[in-house]
C-alpha cells in the first residue's frame, strides 16, 4: 500500500467519521429541538391551565362578593322597610286608642289579667285610660308612658303582666316581620 492510498483511506475514514458525527449531531439537535418544543408546550399548557384556574377562582370570588353585597343591600333595604312599617304600626296603634273599639280591648286585657294572675289586680295605664278603667271597676294604679294597653300586677306586687302595645309588638315581632316579609317578597 502506498502512502497515497493510505492517506486516501485516512481521509475516507475521517470523512465517514465526520459524516457519522454530523449525523449524530443532527440527530441530537433534532432530539433537543423536539424535547424543547414538547417542554415549551407542556409549560404553556400548564401555565394556561393555572391561569384559567386562577381566572375562574377570581371570577367566582368577585361574583360571590357581588352576590353578598347585593344580599346586604337587600337586607338593609328590608330592615329600613321593616323599621318604617313598625313606625306606621305604632302610629296606627296610637290612633286606635282614640277609637271606640279600644275600650273593648282594654276590657279584654283586664279580664285576661284577672284570669292569668288569679288575684285582685292593680292596673297601670295611660292617664287618658283612667276613666275607661274606672268604668270597668278596675283598681287603677300609677300612670305609665305607653301607646296603649295596660300593665297588671297583683296586690302585693310579686306578679306582673305587661299587655302594653309596645310589649305586645316586641313579643310578636318575629311573627309580624315574617308576615310583612311574606307580603314584600
Amino acid at each position: 500500500m502506498s502512502i497515497d492510498s493510505f492517506i486516501l483511506e485516512i481521509e475516507n475514514r475521517k470523512k465517514n467519521e465526520i459524516e457519522v458525527l454530523d449525523k449524530e449531531l443532527e440527530d441530537k439537535k433534532v432530539a433537543i429541538e423536539s424535547k424543547k418544543s414538547s417542554t415549551v408546550k407542556e409549560l404553556q399548557e400548564r401555565y394556561a391551565n393555572e391561569a384559567k384556574i386562577r381566572f375562574e377562582r377570581e371570577t367566582a370570588r368577585i361574583i360571590e362578593g357581588g352576590k353578598l353585597d347585593a344580599k346586604k343591600i337587600l337586607f338593609d333595604a328590608i330592615n329600613i322597610n321593616l323599621d318604617s312599617t313598625f313606625g306606621v304600626i305604632k302610629q296606627e296603634l296610637s290612633d286606635y286608642t282614640k277609637n271606640s273599639g279600644y275600650k273593648k280591648v282594654l276590657q279584654k286585657m283586664v279580664e285576661a289579667s284577672k284570669k292569668k294572675l288569679d288575684e285582685e289586680i292593680i292596673i297601670h295605664c295611660r292617664k287618658e285610660d283612667n276613666s275607661i278603667l274606672n268604668e270597668l271597676d278596675a283598681t287603677v294604679g300609677s300612670s305609665i308612658h305607653t301607646l296603649g294597653g295596660i300593665v297588671a300586677e297583683n296586690k302585693i306586687g310579686t306578679k306582673e303582666l305587661d299587655l302594653t302595645f309596645e310589649e305586645l309588638l316586641r313579643t310578636h315581632e318575629d311573627e309580624i316581620k315574617n308576615t310583612i316579609l311574606e307580603k314584600i317578597l
